[in-house]
């Protein structure tokens, strides 16, 4: 079957300024798991063409076709801010349509899947109008910071969430992305509030798959949890260090867990705008050396700071996805997260402790007593810890969710 594929994100993410993100990791390997029973045609975007080449020549993959291109020079100015790259990559769909008419007329594809961005709220115009099968996602965006919590925003912050929810209102009036989602045969969506958010006449052609994947031969203990009594008890959290990921809010439970339990520390991977006020707010706490602030790290460094935790803590209120929390499982590890969006999604009694996050009040006492549950408990941080790794290598295996799409795929058709 002839599969045309669009991953604006993959491999790298078209922003050199953020890093390579979760959503490029999925493009990457969900075109790697099309290609397997299918020839893959995939658009791109030109700055992930080099480590995408390097990547085939290294793993000496075939069965792939890729197509770089990018928008006129002048529009360039559009990806030094956040909203700006997700305007930018909504004008490269509409460029992305011509190129897929093109390629169609000379290769009549079966089916046309559109993977990245992987939001449940921008229209993609060769979905809309090729006329082949479509398939949508993974993707998010409906989930939200709740109203308590962005009531101690900023004002500036504030505003941010707010123009997010304008945005993704017209966005989902856009005319081609209604055409789209009627057409679409699937919509693969990536925890239950995007599920929910899909209209109920369309409910029947959703399927919920997570926007992140692990290979399993990445992931080795090192460490049991919560086995070796002699070190201190270590939590561990990382992301970007941003308002909307809360550590704030973790560092205030860490605080309040510390005053009952001496042998510990907090260690955050990650760097972002608010890191100073992270310090000060451990300084103004009393934990300043207790909290370790490591700044970005290479993956591989912290998978093996992951294998050494007890847990891992993630505190973000608004995540789709959530990537380190599905490697902090299949590094064996029990989390503690928020009952939101993507953590939400992945985390159930088996493998970690999930918080209702009703006001931030609320959501720091039951963090410090999630931390002291299992602190105390041996038996418990072991068993979610095995229930973790289990659930890992069950679901989020990049193998077995290419397995799971093709099947999608041959219901679909």
């Amino acid at each position: 079957m002839k599969v045309l594929v669009c991953a604006y994100a993959c491999l790298k993410d078209p922003d050199n300024r953020f890093g390579q993100g979760g959503e490029a990791v999925l493009g990457w390997n969900l075109i790697k798991k099309i290609a397997f029973q299918n020839q893959v045609f995939a658009l791109t975007y030109i700055n992930n063409k080099g480590a995408i080449e390097e990547k085939q020549k290294e793993e000496n993959i075939k069965n792939i076709t890729f197509y770089y291109f990018k928008l006129p020079k002048f529009l360039d100015f559009m990806q030094k801010s956040f909203g700006g790259v997700q305007i930018y990559a909504y004008l490269w769909q509409i460029k992305a349509y011509f190129v897929a008419r093109k390629l169609h007329k000379e290769h009549n594809f079966n089916l046309f899947h559109h993977i990245t961005y992987a939001n449940d709220w921008m229209a993609s115009y060769i979905g809309a109008l090729l006329p082949v099968p479509y398939v949508r996602g993974p993707g998010g965006g409906a989930h939200k910071v709740p109203k308590s919590f962005v009531n101690n925003y900023s004002f500036k912050q504030k505003l941010a969430e707010k123009i997010r929810s304008i945005g993704q209102w017209f966005f989902k009036h856009d005319p081609f992305f209604i055409i789209g989602q009627k057409k679409a045969k699937a919509l693969l969506v990536c925890n239950y509030e995007a599920k929910n958010a899909i209209p109920k006449k369309w409910q029947k052609k959703v399927f919920l798959f997570p926007v992140n994947g692990i290979s399993l031969k990445d992931f080795t203990f090192q460490k049991l949890p919560g086995t070796d009594s002699s070190k201190d008890f270590s939590i561990l959290t990382a992301g970007k260090l941003i308002k909307i990921k809360s550590f704030d809010l973790a560092i205030k439970a860490f605080a309040i867990f510390n005053k009952k339990v001496n042998n510990t520390k907090f260690i955050i991977a990650g760097e972002g705008p608010e890191i100073q006020n992270l310090k000060n707010l451990a300084i103004d706490l009393g934990v300043k050396n207790k909290v370790i602030f490591t700044g970005w790290i290479k993956r591989e460094d912290l998978l093996d700071k992951m294998s050494s935790c007890d847990v891992f803590l993630f505190p973000s209120l608004r995540d789709g996805g959530g990537n380190v929390v599905v490697e902090a499982m299949a590094m064996g590890k029990s989390v503690i997260c928020f009952d939101l969006a993507g953590p939400g999604f992945h985390i159930d009694e088996s493998c970690g402790i999930k918080i209702k996050p009703e006001n931030p009040e609320q959501a720091v006492k039951d963090m410090a007593q999630a931390l002291e549950k299992l602190y105390l408990d041996k038996d418990l941080i072991l068993k979610l810890g095995q229930g973790a790794r289990k659930k890992a290598e069950k679901e989020y295996d990049w193998d077995k969710l290419g397995d799971r799409l093709i099947e999608i795929y041959k219901k679909v058709l």
